[in-house]
């Protein structure tokens, strides 16, 4: 069950991430579809390269694509002004997202019983994979590879999932909750990891 309600949360978190990002690139219908699904299973479908999943079993979630394309094409018709409202909320879907797709990354890591770094690379992969896709895609600068702490946050969910410290639903929600929490904390703040540049010739 908890699989399940992670799996819808960061679907449509991240659906919602991918067409705010594509109407702000001003993309036609096709292109927020491209965008929308990238985001939302691009993440799943790295980490299944990763660990040995078939990549075939992204399909097996007909339920998921089909909330992604309902939400999708029902954002798109919004009314502008609905839509302007809408993108004030772009970090709080993508950081949702992130959250709950790192949290089920690690579960599935974890009843894999696979050790505590597959665990933690899965939660990343999962969590961040489909926004860094997504950022590619629209000629953007990943985030997750320039200014803000983003892939860090998902850490915490592989470590104490994959070590088994955390393996109930209710601790999920908290590992959810928290990464959503420093996810807006850091964007508020303007949070940013050390950074080196090499001096220009």
């Amino acid at each position: 069950m908890s699989w399940e309600l992670l799996n819808i949360i960061g679907t449509i978190a991240f659906a919602l991430s991918g067409v705010i990002v594509a109407m702000e690139e001003r993309y036609d219908i096709i292109g927020v579809y491209i965008l929308g699904f990238v985001t939302a299973f691009g993440g799943g479908a790295v980490r299944n390269l990763l660990i040995g999943v078939p990549v075939s079993a992204l399909w097996d979630q007909e339920l998921l694509f089909t909330i992604a394309f309902l939400l999708m094409t029902g954002a798109f018709f919004l009314p502008q002004v609905w839509f302007r409202h809408w993108t004030r909320w772009g970090v709080l879907f993508d950081a949702v997202g992130l959250a709950a797709f790192a949290v089920q990354g690690a579960i599935f890591a974890a009843q894999m019983d696979l050790p505590l770094s597959a665990a933690i690379a899965a939660a990343a992969l999962t969590g961040a994979g489909g926004g860094i896709i997504r950022d590619l895609l629209a000629g953007r600068r990943p985030l997750v590879l320039s200014r803000d702490i983003y892939v860090a946050w998902t850490v915490p969910a592989g470590l104490l999932i994959g070590s088994g410290l955390v393996d109930q639903f209710f601790g999920y929600v908290l590992i959810l909750g928290g990464i959503v929490s420093l996810r807006m904390l850091s964007v508020y703040y303007n949070w940013q990891l050390p950074r080196r540049q090499l001096p220009s010739s």
